[in-house]
């Protein structure tokens, strides 16, 4: 019996950096997160997976616009096989759910199953899913552990699918929802079930030692490499029914297109703004790759115009190009003679030298002062390529 495994689609995601500037990343970005879910069709198709599982926040939300709602369903239809969805803490089973909305339960296609209720769902003779879906953001339990406790170890093949933080791997112990660890090794060891889909860590992740216990991670990035290490997958799950014992073999699918990038540079010279640049240049894929730059370092007025500039052109090629604020740190100061050549006199020059005196002090205004020169820079330079 094969299937896929999938969890945190978070369909309505929104990011603030993607939308900066023309605001047109942040509408590509959430097509892909609906082509990544529709593209499992694609891989059930060749694999020849029965079904597909989600184990969880399948929605960002519960209060997601009438169009983000249609078109994630029609996603999920693209997918062909029946497709089983939990809810999990972004998209409880609360007062306010999508999965009971008007329009969900008219659009829901017929392949899309919404596992509402704690416990045990019959996918076919031999063969169930045990669900815990959340029913608010909080839950006092763990609730893998209560749908496991009264179920006996007959010979059915089970598929737990939870969402949650598991104890092993969360440092807050003390949560009441946290999945115990014990629980589900006592189940396996049991017979009662055969393999765990876990959702809630976006990045892909085995949980203990048995190969049966796993987190199949975001099948599109959610956030930057420092934080989701390895993203983009969907888990395709082989279990033998004809072994007593259930063998299984877990194997991924990488179906995500962006990334989201960390870089931590140095500037402190023209050859590191160059190197920079070269870096930035060489990631392929521009339009669906995110970068946030960590820099610090001490340059000169024209060595930090360069880098404005440098900036400025990569922030029209990429998804988005952001300073990542509390990492960066750049102190401007004018060097001596840095502008001595540029061709002006009078009371322009003296305005420069004043500029140049007040960059060079503590005063209040002297970050204004910099920026003064940086621009003039800029604009002394295009006036001699123009």
């Amino acid at each position: 019996m094969r299937f896929l495994h999938t969890a945190d689609w978070q369909l309505g995601m929104t990011r603030h950096f993607l939308s900066a500037g023309d605001g047109e990343a942040q509408p590509r970005y959430s097509a892909a997160r609906r082509d990544a879910v529709a593209a499992l069709g694609a891989v059930a198709q060749r694999t020849g997976a029965e079904f597909v599982v989600v184990a969880g926040d399948v929605f960002e939300h519960n209060q997601l616009a009438p169009r983000e709602v249609s078109q994630s369903l029609e996603a999920m239809r693209a997918i062909g096989v029946p497709v089983y969805l939990l809810p999990g803490n972004h998209d409880p089973l609360d007062a306010s759910s999508v999965y009971t909305s008007a329009l969900f339960l008219a659009e829901c296609p017929d392949n899309v199953v919404v596992l509402d209720t704690a416990g045990v769902h019959e996918v076919r003779p031999g063969l169930q899913i045990v669900a815990a879906p959340w029913r608010s953001k909080a839950p006092t339990t763990d609730l893998a552990a209560d749908v496991l406790a009264q179920l006996p170890a007959d010979g059915v093949t089970r598929v737990l699918v939870a969402h949650g933080g598991v104890d092993i791997l969360d440092p807050d112990k003390d949560k009441p929802s946290l999945i115990r660890m014990a629980a589900l090794e006592s189940a396996i060891a049991r017979g009662v079930v055969h393999y765990v889909a876990l959702g809630d860590k976006h990045s892909r992740t085995q949980v203990g030692s048995s190969g049966r216990v796993w987190y199949s991670g975001s099948p599109e990035v959610t956030n930057y490499d420092d934080i989701e290490s390895d993203p983009g997958h969907v888990l395709l799950v082989d279990i033998d029914e004809t072994d007593p014992h259930r063998t299984v073999r877990v194997s991924s699918e990488r179906v995500g297109r962006w990334r989201f990038v960390t870089l931590r540079r140095s500037v402190d010279t023209d050859r590191d703004v160059a190197d920079l640049d070269i870096n930035l240049d060489l990631l392929p894929d521009k339009e669906r790759t995110v970068v946030r730059l960590a820099l610090t370092g001490s340059l000169t007025v024209t060595d930090k115009a360069a880098l404005d500039a440098c900036l400025d052109k990569y922030a029209r090629l990429f998804g988005a190009l952001t300073l990542w604020e509390r990492h960066t740190e750049i102190a401007v100061m004018p060097a001596d003679g840095e502008f001595d050549d540029l061709g002006i006199g009078g009371f322009a020059a003296a305005a420069v030298d004043e500029l140049v005196a007040t960059a060079r002090s503590e005063a209040d205004a002297a970050d204004d002062a910099r920026a003064a020169l940086g621009l003039l820079l800029r604009l002394v330079d295009r006036k001699n390529v123009a």
